[in-house]
């Protein structure tokens, strides 16, 4: 069975927040597929046309190795059969990270009773066991927090250089 991320687009799903989660994944060789609930293109918050991989509903919840949802408006994705499947992934003690509004659709679907989230706490990213949340300027961060759990980085060096690059703005030349 391969694993793959599953990343949820929606019409005015922001892409900003989730580009570079999806590079990291793309630079270590992880399958990415993007779904909508109808297996149909999308337009993204920031205007770009978004190509689906397939309709939520033909992807199995069990070859999830990550769901990522980004924020937007959600009110177009709040329905049972988006939360069964943020269920199912969660049973499966399978990688979830939610940012901006994604994090309400994880509360929505009933997910983060009982755990700390950036709902329970004033934090503005909560590393968990299986769930990650985080707000939108956290992206930066949640990239690299989804890297650790993934186990994408060579070694400790990979890792800082990351940070250094992505998060300090340090340059290499």
């Amino acid at each position: 069975m391969a694993m793959k991320t599953v990343v949820l687009l929606y019409e005015t799903c922001c892409i900003y927040e989730i580009v570079i989660t999806n590079y990291f994944l793309q630079c270590t060789g992880h399958e990415i597929v993007f779904a909508t609930l109808d297996g149909r293109p999308v337009t993204a918050q920031e205007k770009f046309s978004l190509n689906a991989t397939c309709a939520l509903k033909e992807i199995d919840p069990k070859e999830v190795e990550l769901l990522l949802i980004p924020g937007g408006d959600i009110s177009l994705i709040a329905n049972e059969e988006v939360y069964s499947f943020i269920r199912a992934v969660a049973d499966n003690k399978r990688l979830i990270a939610g940012i901006c509004n994604g994090v309400d659709e994880l509360d929505n679907s009933g997910i983060l009773k009982g755990i700390e989230s950036t709902h329970s706490v004033k934090e503005a990213m909560v590393v968990g066991e299986h769930i990650i949340t985080a707000r939108a300027n956290m992206y930066v961060d949640m990239a690299i927090a989804i890297g650790k759990k993934m186990n994408l980085f060579v070694d400790e060096a990979d890792l800082q250089e990351t940070i250094d690059f992505w998060k300090l703005h340090k340059s290499f030349f």
